[in-house]
């Protein structure tokens, strides 16, 4: 009877095979290419969401110091060029230096006192011979320190002769039209308006009278709105 061996295959001297080495540790499988692409895919889309946030806080951080795009051209100071004038500025205003220039200078009857004005009656000669017409004048003198406007118009004016008790004529008796002149009589200054008298008379109305003055002493007042002169004296001859 043959035996046999104890060894078996393990006697038989031969190696164990590759499939035998290996199977203590298990085989890598092969990585799936769809896998591999959604992998990729996320990770593009993390660097794009990081990229984006550091331009967003570098845009934030330009604008909280000045630099970034939210200043516009009208708050960017402008650069003077040699020889180029420089463009007026947003703020600036045509109408601030004409407006403050107008509302400093006073009016001409600012501080204008009225009772300052004097009125004053003269005829350029003392004594008129037969058939001389005297020629009356009325002046207006300021006395205050500033000018003042004063109205010269025929609606404030009137010339009076008077004799005793007679009124021999009043230049608006036969006014047929009045008018206002407002002129500026600076301080110190006057301002005077001339009547030629014909030697003749009148009454309120204008009632035509043959009568002529006599030889005699006249008075002549001007009166220029509620102020009255006082009496001038001169002869008729």
């Amino acid at each position: 009877m043959v035996r046999q061996g104890k060894s078996g295959t393990h006697g038989s001297g031969q190696r164990p095979s590759a499939k035998a080495r290996t199977t203590g540790r298990p085989a890598r499988k092969p990585v799936n290419p769809v896998y591999r692409r959604r992998r990729l895919f996320v990770g593009a889309i993390l660097l794009l969401v990081l990229a984006l946030a550091v331009g967003g806080f570098a845009a934030i951080s330009a604008a909280i110091n000045g630099a970034g795009p939210a200043a516009t051209g009208s708050e960017t100071p402008q650069q003077e060029l040699p020889g180029s004038t420089p463009a007026p500025s947003q703020s600036a205003s045509p109408s601030a230096s004409p407006s403050a220039s107008a509302a400093d200078s006073p009016s001409p009857t600012a501080g204008c006192d009225d009772k300052l004005l004097t009125v004053a009656a003269a005829t350029d000669k003392a004594a008129y011979a037969a058939g001389e017409n005297p020629l009356l004048t009325l002046k207006v003198t300021n006395g205050n320190r500033v000018p003042c406007e004063v109205n010269l118009g025929t609606s404030q004016m009137e010339y009076m002769v008077t004799s005793g008790t007679d009124r021999i004529f009043s230049s608006v008796d036969c006014q047929a039209e009045s008018s206002d002149l407002v002129k500026t009589i600076p301080p110190g200054q006057s301002e005077t308006a001339n009547f030629p008298w014909d030697r003749n008379r009148t009454v309120q109305g204008c009632a035509p009278i043959a009568a002529k003055p006599a030889v005699g002493t006249y008075v002549f007042t001007a009166r220029l709105g509620s102020k009255t002169s006082p009496k001038a004296i001169f002869q008729l001859g």
